[in-house]
């Protein structure tokens, strides 16, 4: 088979982004070919009828396991929960000023952020279609505030492109939709699409790509007032008799390829990543406070699990109190585990071969996240820039700006990475000053006479090297999923697992709540026929 032919199908198309983009891409473009819904959730689930004394230990106390501790207990059960760290939430984290940040080596870094301030390392952001997280946000009363997730004042930057010099989102998406309007026109004014178009048809999109290409009468894309209402004026308008603006000079071709400005503009397409977004004020770690409050009482902090076995009556996992040392065990009629596979791998864990093949199949990817805390809100102030990202090509992968606090004096917090893959790798193999250095260095690209003026102390988190989890979000292939998927979520015995590894949303909030509400609904099925 010639690997330059396209697909020629939609099975073929989807095929091939599992292949390449893995099981999360094959959702997405699965929801864009209207063969997948934005998300199951349809109500939280009625469960009844627990049989008395029946009892449910949740291994961990992450969003999965405090929201499948909530609806358990609801139905009846007896809920015990056990989390190693000495907070709720897992990945739903919030970094303050006092609070310490340790790796695997040892080490620890003191966040020294002004009050009020915070760096969220794990997830940030909320899609609008993620209605298990807002139902039950809504229900526990998170508070949520917008996310700005596109902001075309932002800059995007390639080192191979202007120089190197950062272009404003909305200079180079608007170059780049002008350019390829005015070569579409003139294909179709050459005849070269007239045995794929209808002479209507044909006249419609010329309309099309003149409105949306911003095109001149001569259907070429020029540098004029009109386009300048787009990209932005050299001189903007004002009033009086110096009112008149002046336009800007828009970008040639070759330029516009080089900055891959595509890139952003399909990333903002993309189904999980469109507007409308919202964040929870105050951190993001105020969802797992409401998720806590709910079932804080059951829960046992400081407990790390060492081995989980089951028989025919029931579960036990034995435990050691990561402060004191104690060691204990706690036993249920079933279990729900939510560690993450990269933990439980290292558990003694009485399951079968199929599960875990599962667990030992699944690698989890690695983020680098880096809170920089600055003086004033220059990204404000100096360039007009409130909320969304600036996207490099850089180690750091983006900067993003916050989006509360609009307008106030004193220090405030931007993102100054969030750096996956070969980045993330690099970023994760320095320590924290050269993390923090390396994010001053590459994010000065887009604020040269700011950044390190204006800097006051930085906070980095490495996931691959946080010592509860080691990895950020499992990476499913296609493979690995057609393998191992189903022997992962179905029921061992009296074991089921849940998180977001179990689920098609990996790494997001949204997956690992699904992924509980179906475990603790087959769980209770299993339950009343046993």
């Amino acid at each position: 088979m010639d690997d330059t032919v396209m697909p020629q199908t939609r099975r073929d198309l989807l095929r091939m982004i599992g292949t390449t983009g893995g099981g999360l891409a094959m959702y997405q473009a699965m929801t864009v070919l209207g063969h997948a819904a934005e998300t199951q959730f349809t109500g939280p689930p009625m469960l009844s009828g627990a049989r008395k004394g029946a009892s449910v230990l949740v291994l961990g106390a992450g969003l999965a396991g405090m929201l499948a501790a909530y609806e358990l207990t609801k139905a009846g059960y007896k809920v015990t929960v056990l989390e190693f760290q000495d907070r709720p939430g897992g990945r739903n984290i919030s970094i303050r000023g006092g609070d310490k940040v340790a790796e695997t080596d040892g080490s620890v870094q003191d966040c020294t952020f002004a009050p009020g301030n915070y760096l969220n390392p794990g997830p940030w952001r909320i899609p609008h279609h993620h209605r298990t997280l807002l139902h039950y946000c809504k229900q526990f009363g998170v508070e949520l505030e917008p996310f700005i997730q596109l902001n075309h004042n932002a800059f995007v930057h390639r080192t191979k492109a202007f120089g190197g010099k950062p272009q404003r989102y909305r200079e180079v998406a608007t170059d780049f939709k002008g350019h390829v309007s005015e070569l579409m026109a003139k294909a179709l004014n050459a005849g070269s699409l007239d045995d794929k178009l209808t002479k209507e048809d044909k006249d419609k999109l010329l309309v099309a790509m003149r409105e949306w290409g911003m095109l001149d009468k001569n259907m070429a894309y020029t540098s004029d007032l009109k386009v300048s209402g787009q990209r932005g004026y050299d001189k903007a308008p004002g009033g009086g008799v110096g009112g008149a603006p002046t336009p800007s000079t828009v970008n040639s071709l070759p330029d516009v390829l080089a900055s891959n400005v595509w890139t952003q503009m399909g990333f903002f397409f993309t189904n999980v990543m469109q507007t409308t977004m919202f964040q929870p004020k105050g951190g993001m770690d105020m969802i797992g406070k409401g998720f806590y409050r709910q079932i804080a009482k059951m829960v046992r902090l400081n407990t790390r699990v060492t081995a989980l076995s089951q028989n025919a009556t029931g579960v036990t996992a034995a435990w050691e109190d990561a402060k004191t040392g104690q060691k204990g065990s706690t036993s249920a009629d079933y279990c729900v585990c939510t560690i993450p596979a990269t933990i439980l791998n290292q558990i003694e864990l009485q399951v079968g071969a199929p599960m875990k093949a599962a667990l030992k199949a699944l690698p989890y990817s690695n983020s680098v996240k880096i809170g920089l805390e600055m003086r004033r809100r220059f990204w404000e102030e100096d360039y007009s820039i409130y909320g969304g990202h600036s996207f490099t090509d850089q180690a750091i992968g983006l900067i993003s700006y916050p989006n509360n606090n609009f307008f106030k004096d004193g220090p405030a917090v931007l993102l100054g990475s969030f750096a996956s893959g070969a980045g993330g790798y690099q970023l994760a193999g320095m320590t924290h000053a050269k993390r923090i250095e390396a994010a001053l260095e590459q994010g000065s690209v887009f604020h040269p006479a700011e950044y390190r003026k204006e800097f006051v102390s930085g906070t980095s988190y490495a996931w691959s090297r946080a010592p509860w989890i080691m990895g950020c979000c499992a990476t499913w292939t296609e493979e690995s999923r057609a393998a191992h998927y189903q022997n992962l979520c179905a029921m061992d015995g009296r074991i089921v697992m849940a998180g977001e590894h179990a689920s098609y949303y990996g790494c997001w909030m949204e997956g690992a709540l699904l992924s509980s509400l179906d475990a603790v609904t087959r769980l209770h099925q299993r339950a009343l026929a046993g």
